[in-house]
């Protein structure tokens, strides 16, 4: 059975847009307001429960928590901001990085 252009079209549109990226995408949020190991608890506890994420780091020097996507997954910027600000702190910005979570994570 052969479907009309325009149907096939709309069906093809609709997969591209739930896509999640093929490699995994490393994150970076720069946060104010954590100060010690306590507060770095709650939001790694969170983001390790998330299905889109893989890896977690918080880095209380830089003040900043990065994220590494799971494969086929992505978390939304403003899912990010949204849980940091229900935690009490102030997100400041989300970076989607090129380097890998590992590298972001050694400085290399």
């Amino acid at each position: 059975m052969k479907l009309p252009s325009t149907i096939t079209i709309l069906f093809l549109t609709a997969g591209l847009a739930q896509a999640a990226p093929d490699r995994a995408v490393a994150i970076r949020t720069t946060v104010n307001g954590m100060v010690c190991s306590f507060c770095a608890q709650g939001i790694l506890a969170y983001f390790k429960k998330h299905p889109a994420v893989s890896n977690v780091h918080v880095d209380l020097t830089r003040k900043s928590v990065l994220l590494e996507e799971r494969k086929g997954h992505s978390i939304s910027d403003k899912e990010i901001i949204e849980y940091i600000k229900k935690a009490g702190f102030d997100p400041v910005k989300v970076e989607r990085l090129k380097t890998s979570f590992q590298e972001t994570k050694t400085g290399s």
